[in-house]
Formats: C-alpha cells, structure tokens, sequence
C-alpha cells in the first residue's frame, strides 16, 4: 500500500483547494442520489444550483487568478482551461435537460477528473512557475468557503433505496 503524504499547498491555493472539497461532495451527492434512484430532476436542479451559485464563482477566479499567471501556451494551463469549458458545455445540457441521468453521470466524471487534475498536478506546477510575491497577493482573495447546502433543502443524496 501507498503512503500518499499530504501535499504542500501554498496559502495562496487552500482556499481553492478547500472549494475542490465542496466539488468532490457534489460529484459523490450525485452518485448517491443515481444509486438510491432518486428522481434525476431533483439532481439535476441540485447541480444547477450548486453550479450558479459556487463553481461558476470558482472558475472564474481560478482563470483570473491563476491560470493567467501562466503563459498562454502553458500544456497545463491550456488543459485547465478546456476542461472548464467542457464541463461549462455540460452545464448548458443540463440546463436544457435537468432530468437526464447521462448527462448528471457525465458532468460528476468530468467534475472529478478536472478536481484531481487541478490538486494533484496543476497546483504544484502553478506554486513553482509563481512568484512568491504573487502568491502573496492571491493569499489575500478569501477566507474559508461557506457550505453551499446551508441555501439547500432538498437532501437527496441521503435517501435511501
């Protein structure tokens, strides 16, 4: 078995890291609620919520916060910024069909892959290519993320079959 030691995250990315957790709970809030056969509408609103009312938050401050800081032709950034836009295109199928399982089932993989991507390989390379005295400065933007599900009744994900 693996020992994974905790990764080194600069001040400057815990908070975003901290709204990765709220993702990550997202994309298991919506396995539970397909596994326990909940009525894919209420997930599909749920996501549209969440979506409007954090991620897109969170997108754009990671795009106008740190992706920029990379060149544009950076691979990683590059990547960064296509997933966001696939997983916006998602978002916009889902406003159209909020009902459809597929779609929920596509948009919690691509959530989760685009999260592992960005803690694990986006963010150390963001805190090597960033000048400290730039992290500094995006240090600044937040204090903790506030739990989304405080605005949120409908907790589907814990019904059970």
């Amino acid at each position: 078995m693996k020992n994974h030691a905790p990764i080194k995250r600069h001040q400057a990315l815990v908070s975003f890291s901290k709204e990765h957790h709220f993702g990550l709970l997202l994309v298991w809030k919506i396995r539970q609620g397909l596994i326990n056969a909940v009525s894919p509408e209420r997930i599909g609103k749920y996501v549209l919520f969440f979506f409007n009312d954090e991620l897109k938050t969170h997108f754009k401050e990671e795009e106008q916060l740190l992706f920029c800081k990379l060149p544009v032709t950076d691979p990683l950034r590059l990547q960064a910024e296509t997933e966001h836009k696939e997983i916006y295109q998602i978002m916009e199928e889902i406003a159209e069909d909020s009902d459809d399982e597929d779609l929920l089932r596509q948009f919690a993989d691509k959530l989760e892959k685009h999260i592992r991507f960005e803690e694990r390989i986006l963010f150390n390379h963001l805190q090597s290519h960033i000048s400290e005295e730039v992290l500094e400065i995006i240090s600044a933007r937040f204090s903790n993320p506030v739990d989304p599900d405080t605005q949120w009744k409908d907790t589907f994900w814990l019904e059970k079959k």
